[in-house]
């Protein structure tokens, strides 16, 4: 009667089994780098990848109103932003193309109390009410009180 090694077929599968992994591995490693991720235009249909500019007077009223209002509301203040200087732009899309379109700017503002402060704010492509038109995100250097954008409205930028 013939006796079958069976340790040397297990051997074999084992082997085959280390070699495919490995043959594998090699393949994973030889493919091409991952491309980055395609602009938001084409990714997303409502995207245009044009946003307004820092000094459009739609963006500053808007920062005017949102602010009095909060003010006037949360804080019981009637400090209100009476004109805009030094509107400058520092950045467009600077967190990759594949992210929401958004401007960023620095302004510095003139209040009521006759003190200037800076105004950080960013201007967002379809971040408007319901997705409709540009959103502005904004903040006062120094009346950030519950600190939402802190240190310095550090948050509100790129």
């Amino acid at each position: 009667m013939r006796r079958l090694n069976r340790g040397m077929g297990g051997v074999c599968v084992r082997t085959a089994a280390i070699a495919l992994f490995a043959l594998g591995g090699a393949a994973a490693l030889a493919q091409p780098a991952r491309e980055e991720n395609p602009p938001a235009e084409f990714r997303i249909l409502p995207y245009s990848g044009l946003t307004p500019y820092c000094v459009d007077p739609t963006i500053l009223d808007q920062i005017v109103k949102d602010f009095a209002a909060r003010e006037a509301w949360y804080w019981n203040s009637p400090l209100v932003i009476t004109a805009f200087d030094r509107v400058r732009e520092y950045g467009v899309r600077n967190n990759g193309l594949s992210y929401i379109p958004r401007r960023y700017c620095r302004a510095l503002a003139l209040f009521n109390d006759g003190v200037s402060r800076e105004v950080v704010y960013n201007i967002g492509e379809g971040l408007g009410f319901i997705g409709a038109g540009p959103g502005v995100t904004w903040c006062v250097v120094g009346l950030d009180r519950n600190h939402a954008f802190s240190p310095m409205c550090r948050a509100a930028g790129p």
